[in-house]
């Protein structure tokens, strides 16, 4: 069986991936600073928000496999896991701003709602009520 939301969910994971080592390598470059955040506000939030990626991910792309092969899957499977992906990207362009900001509130929101959601959906088809 081929899980294609997971597989295409795990690779839009590895472009954010890929897209968020790049906002931080250019940010490092510019200001001089190559290890840990140097001191430097925004490349720590940079840092964070690529981190909070990494801590959040990984739970939906499980939760997202583990659905898919019991079957239960579907269309609205994908569209819940790429509005994750971007409400992590909208997490991540709101770090950019020290100051709190809607782009933040709503990524966080998303990626909140969708482990919780998920989580439910898991349960109900483990209990058999899905």
């Amino acid at each position: 069986m081929i899980l294609q939301t997971t597989l295409s969910l795990a690779a839009a994971a590895a472009i954010i991936t890929v897209w968020h080592m790049m906002r931080i390598g250019r940010l490092r470059m510019s200001e001089k600073v190559m290890h840990g955040d140097g001191g430097n506000a925004a490349l720590l939030r940079r840092m964070r928000a690529q981190a909070n990626f990494g801590e959040n991910t990984p739970f939906v792309l499980i939760l997202v496999a583990a659905i898919e092969l019991t079957g239960k899957g579907g269309v609205w499977l994908a569209v819940v896991g790429a509005l994750f992906m971007l409400g992590r990207v909208m997490h991540a362009l709101g770090m950019d701003n020290a100051e709190p900001n809607m782009l933040r509130g709503i990524g966080t929101g998303i990626a909140m709602l969708t482990l919780l959601g998920l989580a439910v959906i898991a349960v109900l088809i483990a209990l058999g009520r899905f």
